[in-house]
C-alpha cells in the first residue's frame, strides 16, 4: 500500500521516489508557503459563498445545492488536505509516514468529489440552457441530491481499492480526464450556443431600422451579458485543465515507469489544491446575485468587528 499512496515520499520505495540533497529543502519550504496562502485563501473564500449562497434566491435550489457541495469541498481541502500537505513538507522523516497517508486519501477523497462536483455543475448549465422550461422537471432536488451521495460513496468506497488494486493510481488518473474531458464537452457545447444566440441577438440588432415604429425585438438577449458568459466559461475550463492535468500526467506516468522529479510532482500538488481557491471566483462570484451576496456579508461583517 505504501508504495501507491506515497506519490511523492523521498523515505519509501514509492513510484516517484527521487532522492534529493539537502540543499534542495529549501524547495520544499517554498512549496509549504504557497500551500499555506492557497489554504487560507480557498478557507475563506468558500466560507463566504456558503454564508452568501444562504442569502441567494435566484438560484434555483439543485444548482445551488451543487454549488454548496462545491464550495464545502473545496473548504475541507483548505481546511484538512493543505495544512497535511504543509506538515508533510515540513516534517520529519518519522511524522512524515503518517500524515503522508491521511493526506493522500483526503486528496483523493476531497479533490474528487470536487471535480466531479464541477463536472456536474456543467453539465447542468449544459441542461439549462438545452431543456428550456422543461429543466425545472428533469432536474429536480431530490435527483441532485441522490447524485451527490453518490459521488461522496464512489470516492468514498474507491478508497479501499488501494488496498487492492496495484493501478488504482492509473485508474483514477484516467477517471479524473473523463470528468474533465466531459466538462469540456458540456462548456464547448454551452459556448457555441451562446455564440449562435449571440449572432442571432446582433442579427435582430441590425435589423431594427427595418421594423416598423411598434415593432420589437424578438429576442431581448443582453449582448454583454452574452460576451461575458463565453469569457467566463473559457476561464473555468482552462482553470480545471491548469490544476488537475499535471497530477494525472504524473500518475500515468508513473504507471510505465516514467517518473517525475519529487519537486515537479510538489508544484503538481500545488496546482491540484490552487483550484479549491479558484472555485468560488471562477463559479460563484463571477453570479451577479452571489457576488453582491459575498459585498453583503463581507460588509455585516465588518460592521460586527467595529461594534465588538
Amino acid at each position: 500500500m505504501r508504495k501507491m499512496l506515497n506519490t511523492t515520499d523521498e523515505h519509501t520505495n514509492s513510484s516517484f521516489e527521487v532522492r534529493y540533497p539537502a540543499s534542495l529543502v529549501g524547495m520544499s519550504a517554498a512549496f509549504a508557503s504557497l500551500n499555506t496562502f492557497s489554504s487560507i485563501t480557498a478557507t475563506l473564500g468558500n466560507v463566504l459563498i456558503l454564508l452568501a449562497l444562504n442569502k441567494v434566491t435566484s438560484i434555483c435550489p439543485p444548482t445551488k445545492l451543487l454549488f454548496r457541495c462545491l464550495a464545502v469541498t473545496d473548504l475541507c481541502v483548505g481546511l484538512i488536505t493543505q495544512p497535511l500537505f504543509t506538515v508533510m513538507l515540513l516534517a520529519s522523516s518519522n511524522v512524515y509516514e503518517y500524515v503522508e497517508d491521511i493526506r493522500v486519501i483526503s486528496s483523493i477523497v476531497l479533490c474528487g468529489v470536487s471535480l466531479l462536483t464541477s463536472t456536474a455543475i456543467s453539465v447542468d448549465r449544459l441542461l439549462a440552457l438545452s431543456l428550456g422550461l422543461r429543466y425545472r422537471y428533469v432536474v429536480t432536488l431530490r435527483r441532485v441530491r441522490a447524485l451527490i451521495i453518490c459521488f461522496w460513496f464512489l470516492i468514498g468506497a474507491s478508497v479501499g481499492c488501494l488496498f487492492i488494486l496495484e493501478i488504482y493510481f492509473f485508474v483514477y488518473a484516467v477517471v479524473v480526464l473523463i470528468s474533465l474531458l466531459i466538462s469540456a464537452i458540456s462548456y464547448a457545447n454551452i459556448y457555441f450556443r451562446l455564440c449562435h444566440l449571440l449572432l442571432h441577438a446582433q442579427g435582430h440588432v441590425h435589423q431594427r431600422e427595418h421594423l416598423p415604429p411598434n415593432g420589437v425585438v424578438p429576442s431581448a438577449l443582453n449582448l454583454a451579458r452574452y460576451k461575458k458568459t463565453v469569457s467566463i466559461i473559457a476561464w473555468v475550463q482552462l482553470g480545471l485543465f491548469a490544476c488537475y492535468s499535471p497530477i494525472c500526467i504524473a500518475l500515468i506516468s508513473s504507471h510505465f515507469e516514467k517518473f517525475f522529479s519529487k519537486n515537479i510532482i510538489y508544484f503538481f500538488l500545488c496546482l491540484l489544491f490552487l483550484n479549491s481557491s479558484l472555485n468560488p471566483i471562477l463559479y460563484c462570484l463571477k453570479i451577479r446575485e452571489v457576488k453582491q451576496a459575498v459585498k453583503d456579508t463581507v460588509r455585516q461583517l465588518n460592521c460586527c468587528c467595529e461594534l465588538n
